[in-house]
């Protein structure tokens, strides 16, 4: 697949937090405006996409008429730029600095949806393009880097220059699975791989390919935390969320979101590796404590930039330890975990430590603010009516027609011929709540509106359900201020 680049003329642009150079000459884009609060109508504008940036304290809403961009620490509106026709599809920060990157929605012509445009804001134009044959599925920065996903390829161009760098084969990548980590002495991706459930990991500094075979089904969702040496992924049943070691792939740690499949919407880890957050369609945002950890977090500061990432990586990867913080819960387990020997995986597998519950038919992204708080902005949304389930079903298994059954207290007796496959559950077959944690409970609730930004904390000793602390609907509210 081939793409074509173009340049303005002297864009050696001024960032916050870095320098965009480019020694080509080509009109681009026109500029957009800023739009008045009264010049549009908030009921008419639709939002389509929603992203946080590199460091989760900002977030970009790409709309039908422009993009928006609000600060989540106080929640305010940033600035907004609109479009008399058409809207963005993808937009992409660069931390808190004045570039962008910008895929439209393919309503105007001069924005299509096979393009990315890097937009410079302070200088209100386009600085650089990125266009292909086919749609663009995602786009990632960092400050050295422009990542641009297609369908079957991910292109990895250098920010300084826009210079190709890298091609990478993948899967059928329809949801532009891509993620960077963003620690100025690594430099590692990960993308989906050639074959189903696989996972490509590049660390680039040290010019290294890893394969994780991370799921027997299709990846769905997938993270790195800041330094690019752990790595969360999901599958297409949405059950369980494995953590990986990426520099020899190993396995560290599994924890199950529920039984039943599910469209898993984001997966966060916190800066200090010690928690993971799971959104998905079943209305249920899941924190889940960490038994992996990087001993020594300052290993980072202990070494210059001169030294180089391998130094980095040795160091750390070195220092990968499977531990409990005593400072924190541990996530629960079933009532049957004493059995792990004899029953299924699914017996021994650890719960969400912490929940908040949304509307499950929209969209929510989730993220981790300051201490002990968690980020949630949803998009998609229409009414919605959740009835509470105040039961918990036993089930059972010894062999494929012989069926291991036990009562417990507002529980019934299930068979399980055909349920279990592999280490995941196929609810295809069985539909109903399994043994579940206590902590972890469903509740009634009417809501209707995409535009949700919720700031909620959670107990780091006891877990349980999250308290709201702020709740903004943001394409609604004024938060201009």
């Amino acid at each position: 697949m081939s793409s074509t680049i173009s340049t303005t003329q002297g864009s050696n642009t001024a960032m916050r937090l870095g320098l965009l150079e480019s020694s080509h000459a080509m009109p681009t884009a026109v500029p957009f405006g800023q739009a008045e609060s009264s010049s549009r109508d908030v009921d008419d504008t639709e939002l389509l996409s929603i992203s946080w940036n590199q460091d989760y304290g900002c977030f970009a809403a790409g709309t039908s008429h422009g993009f928006l961009i609000y600060k989540c620490d106080p929640f305010k509106e940033t600035f907004r730029r609109d479009l008399k026709n058409g809207g963005f599809i993808m937009v992409e920060m660069l931390f808190r600095s004045n570039i962008l990157a910008l895929v439209g929605s393919g309503a105007n012509p001069q924005y299509p949806s096979n393009k990315v445009m890097i937009w410079d804001d302070h200088q209100n134009r386009c600085i650089g393009e990125f266009a292909f044959r086919s749609d663009i599925r995602g786009v990632r920065l960092r400050r050295d880097r422009i990542v641009v996903v297609l369908e079957h390829r991910v292109y990895v161009y250098s920010f300084t220059d826009l210079q190709l760098l890298h091609q990478i084969e993948t899967l059928a990548n329809p949801k532009g699975l891509c993620c960077l980590s963003h620690h100025p002495n690594t430099s590692v991706l990960a993308c989906p791989g050639l074959h189903r459930g696989q996972v490509r990991v590049e660390h680039f500094g040290l010019k290294v390919t890893k394969f994780i075979n991370a799921h027997d089904s299709s990846v769905s969702c997938l993270t790195l935390t800041m330094d690019g040496l752990l790595l969360a992924t999901a599958s297409t049943k949405g059950t369980l969320i494995r953590i990986f070691n990426t520099m020899d792939g190993s396995r560290l740690q599994e924890v199950r979101r529920g039984v039943d499949r599910a469209e898993i919407y984001s997966i966060a880890l916190s800066p200090n590796a010690q928690w993971l957050a799971v959104s998905s369609d079943k209305g249920t945002v899941h924190i889940f404590s960490l038994r992996v950890r990087v001993i020594g977090d300052d290993a980072f500061n202990r070494h210059p930039p001169s030294q180089g990432p391998a130094m980095v990586h040795q160091n750390s990867s070195n220092s990968i330890d499977a531990l409990v913080s005593p400072n924190t819960g541990a996530n629960p387990s079933s009532s049957l975990s004493f059995m792990k020997g004899v029953l299924p995986k699914y017996f021994s597998s650890e719960w969400s430590f912490a929940q908040f519950h949304v509307p499950e038919v929209t969209r929510f992204l989730t993220a981790f603010g300051s201490q002990n708080t968690i980020l949630i902005v949803g998009m998609d949304g229409r009414f919605l009516l959740v009835f509470p389930f105040s039961f918990t079903l036993l089930f059972s298994l010894l062999a494929r027609q012989v069926f291991f059954l036990m009562h417990i207290s507002r529980c019934s007796l299930v068979s399980l011929e055909g349920v279990i496959s592999g280490d995941e559950i196929d609810l295809d077959v069985w539909k109903a709540e399994l043994d579940r944690p206590k902590n972890s409970l469903g509740r009634s609730q009417s809501t209707s509106g995409s535009d949700r930004f919720y700031r909620c904390s959670f107990d780091p000793i006891n877990g349980g359900e999250m308290l709201q602390q702020e709740y903004v609907r943001f394409l609604k509210a004024d938060t201009r201020r």
